[in-house]
């Protein structure tokens, strides 16, 4: 009795684990890999922020470009005066005056604008870099919770299996027929089973979790489609993909990108002590009551419309202060120009490294699917011999556990293969254009 009700316990336990499993696949909603895409870059507060950055580095180009434009102040100067009328914040007392300035030859701020600029588009780069990271992590999200959706049936059915051997077995025991070990063995195949399905079941809530903080979509609604993730391009051995890498990165166009802005920087430091011109120009009403001009000038020589525009000419021929500051530029311009250079060789070595690991996974996955298929074509063997009476129950079994063991080291070893070829795609800069060919 007590096996006996072991076994219903065990049967109520696989009647829930079903009617959970049918629940979520009804309030499932199928989502092709694309369209996850699509969300994941419209919701991320990544993408978002990189966005931001890129604005940010765009106003800053803006600002420094903007100095060449003119640029007006319109104000007021009103104050009384003892003696002779001293000025107010470097401006005569006026009822209104009217300032402008804006560089006219400026050596050095030419550079400053070339640097801004390229600060924008390194920017923009490391914006794409961003994406293509969220890219990544919404196709291997997506990929891994679509393998263990098609290892959920396979193992509800591989449960199903062990439960029964299991009471099979308690009636063998109650008829004499099979011993204590017998038991346990058959216990044991179902809390593997058990095991493999509760890490089945956890892993996919929290990829939905996952999918779900990513997209916006409720985690519960998420069912993925296997047709929509497009096959994987082939990769051969001679491939020089560690060059490709290296050519299309936007880690590698970034700190290139960021090299070539920190040398117009610090040539624009040089030329800050070069000659420079501003124009400028000044008007100011002033005031005949409020201000003793009057005392101050000949008769007849005061007027209260003043104006004044030319060239602000600047030499500078000893500062050594700047002088420093250049040699301190000059100093990040090669730090810049060598990071750059080690970016490159980082590329190019994780790229190299992902290929050869393709390669090897790929060999280990081939492996796993004939093993699995060699054990399949065993347990038929068996499951013959068994019907003609020369294998025993419990050979069955043995040959189907080791089947079911084989069936899902090879579910792990392709999703494996599948997650090394989705990194080496984002180093060769083909993801964006693979995720575009989903459906």
């Amino acid at each position: 009795m007590k096996h006996a009700s072991r076994g219903v316990s065990f049967l109520s336990v696989l009647l829930l684990v079903t009617l959970f499993s049918l629940a979520a696949r009804l309030a499932a909603e199928p989502v092709p890999l694309q369209r996850v895409v699509q969300l994941a870059l419209s919701h991320s507060s990544t993408v978002a922020a990189a966005g931001a950055d890129e604005q940010r580095a765009y106003a800053a180009y803006r600002e420094a470009h903007n100095q060449y434009i003119p640029q007006f102040i319109l104000g007021s100067g009103l104050g009384q005066s003892w003696g002779f009328p001293l000025s107010l914040e470097g401006a005569a007392p006026s009822i209104v005056n009217l300032n402008t300035q804006s560089a006219l030859l400026n050596p050095s701020l030419r550079d400053f604008v070339r640097a801004a600029k390229t600060d924008w588009q390194a920017a923009t780069v490391q914006s794409k870099d961003q994406r293509n990271q969220l890219l990544q992590e919404a196709v291997l999200s997506y990929a891994e919770l679509s393998k263990w959706e098609g290892s959920l049936h396979h193992l509800q059915q591989e449960q199903e299996d062990a439960l029964k051997m299991e009471q099979i077995v308690n009636q063998r025991i109650q008829e004499g027929v099979d011993s204590e070990l017998a038991r346990n063995k058959a216990r044991l195949a179902t809390a593997r089973v058990r095991y493999r399905m509760a890490e089945a079941l956890g892993a996919m809530d929290v990829l939905r979790n996952r999918l779900a903080q990513m997209t916006g979509l409720p985690a519960s609604s998420i069912e993925t489609v296997a047709e929509s993730i497009p096959a994987l391009p082939e990769i051969k051995r001679d491939d020089d993909l560690a060059a490709k890498a290296v050519q299309l990165s936007p880690a590698v166009l970034a700190a290139d990108t960021r090299s070539i802005a920190q040398a117009f920087r610090a040539r624009a430091e040089h030329k800050a002590l070069w000659p420079s011109a501003d124009f400028a120009g000044q008007y100011a009403l002033l005031s005949t009551t409020l201000a003793n001009y009057q005392q101050f000038f000949t008769p007849g020589s005061f007027q209260r419309h003043n104006g004044s525009v030319g060239l602000v000419l600047r030499f500078p021929f000893l500062n050594e202060s700047q002088r420093a500051r250049a040699r301190a530029a000059d100093a990040e311009a090669l730090r810049a120009k060598k990071d750059a250079e080690t970016a490159k060789n980082q590329v190019s070595q994780e790229t190299l490294k992902l290929q050869r690991a393709v390669e090897q996974l790929a060999a280990a996955q081939q492996v796993a699917d004939l093993e699995y298929q060699v054990s399949q074509s065993n347990l038929e063997a068996v499951q013959v011999r068994a019907d003609a009476g020369t294998a025993s129950l419990h050979d069955v079994e043995d040959a189907r556990g080791q089947t079911n063991q084989l069936y899902d080291a090879l579910q792990d070893a392709n999703f494996e293969l599948q997650r090394a070829r989705i990194a080496l795609l984002r180093a060769t800069g083909d993801l964006e254009g693979w995720v575009g060919g989903s459906r």
